[in-house]
């Protein structure tokens, strides 16, 4: 659980909350002039709702729509946005050894009938390896994206709220805006100060003790994010369906990097990773640092951060 500390209702910071992209965002600007704050979240919205139609499956007209559905057949031509976003994706993937990861695969019109288990199991890790982000061909002298696998989509969701998220900040610093802070779901971004001219600083607290804040971080001009084990019920072992391996005993994640697109990518894969392959990535990273809790509420931190 997060919660924003010394953010207190005063005569310069304005606030809007809006629902966008399947969340709540919660706009907090410090500034002198309400009329001027409002309608510079207003745009900000404005930012994030193009965002929300560029990367959205939903909209046929998407280049994620359009690659998805030549898939195995031929390479697209995309914007050069949403080009970046890939290119930048695959990198995350390849960091964290595939464990985050755009690509997916979409069920097949086969009839299994009587097919041994073990021909099914090794029939599931031909299609696993055919649509993971390893068959994501990238040109970037032609701008085209082509999954090699008919079977193959890819999907932005898991960064798509956080770079929405920086985009709307960019939009907000273009018009003059300082300092804020934009909270969406169990993320948020900031930067400048905050009305007393301190820095931003959160608190972060077990889901299961809310009034318990275990640690206190200045994250001006950072962002951050959190993601909760909703796996694991009643302490039994719970099992990936998507790897077929025990879900890790990590019970929450908190990543903190200087976007919200990396902050919210780099969550899920410290479950997939474990605490020790997790840290040790973090801890090569010099922009990037992370606290984890385990199921017997034991605290972890990364080398860039002092509780």
């Amino acid at each position: 659980m997060l919660a924003v500390k010394n953010l207190t209702d005063t005569k310069t910071t304005f606030s809007r909350n809006a629902r966008l992209m399947g969340t709540g965002f919660d706009f907090k600007l410090v500034t002198d002039n309400p009329a001027w704050a409002l309608e510079r979240i207003e745009e900000a919205i404005a930012e994030i709702s193009r965002i929300e139609k560029l990367l959205s499956t939903f909209n046929e007209d998407s280049s994620i729509s359009q690659i998805n559905r030549n898939a195995g057949v031929a390479p697209v031509r995309v914007d050069t946005e949403t080009y970046k976003l890939i290119d930048r994706a695959l990198q995350i993937s390849t960091l964290t050894y595939g464990t985050f990861d755009i690509a997916y695969g979409i069920p097949q019109n086969e009839e299994d009938g009587g097919v041994a288990v073990a021909t099914k199991t090794k029939a599931l890790k031909k299609k696993i390896s055919l649509t993971n982000y390893t068959n994501i061909v990238l040109n970037e002298k032609k701008q085209t994206v082509f999954l090699k696998n008919k079977a193959m989509r890819i999907s932005l969701s898991a960064i798509g709220r956080g770079y929405a998220a920086d985009r709307a900040k960019v939009v907000l610093q273009m018009q003059g805006v300082s300092s804020g802070v934009i909270l969406f779901g169990s993320d948020m971004l900031t930067w400048g100060l905050q009305p007393d001219n301190t820095s931003w600083t959160v608190g972060a607290a077990d889901p299961d003790k809310a009034e318990e804040v275990y640690a206190q971080m200045a994250i001006s001009n950072m962002a951050l994010s959190t993601s909760y084990n909703t796996i694991s019920i009643n302490g039994q072992t719970q099992i990936n369906n998507a790897t077929g391996f025990p879900v890790s005993a990590i019970k929450s994640v908190s990543v903190l990097a200087p976007t919200a697109e990396m902050a919210g990518a780099m969550t899920a894969p410290m479950f997939s990773m474990g605490i020790n392959t997790g840290l040790y990535m973090a801890n090569k990273l010099n922009q990037i640092a992370c606290v984890v809790i385990d199921d017997h509420e034991r605290v972890y931190t990364s080398k860039h951060i002092q509780l």
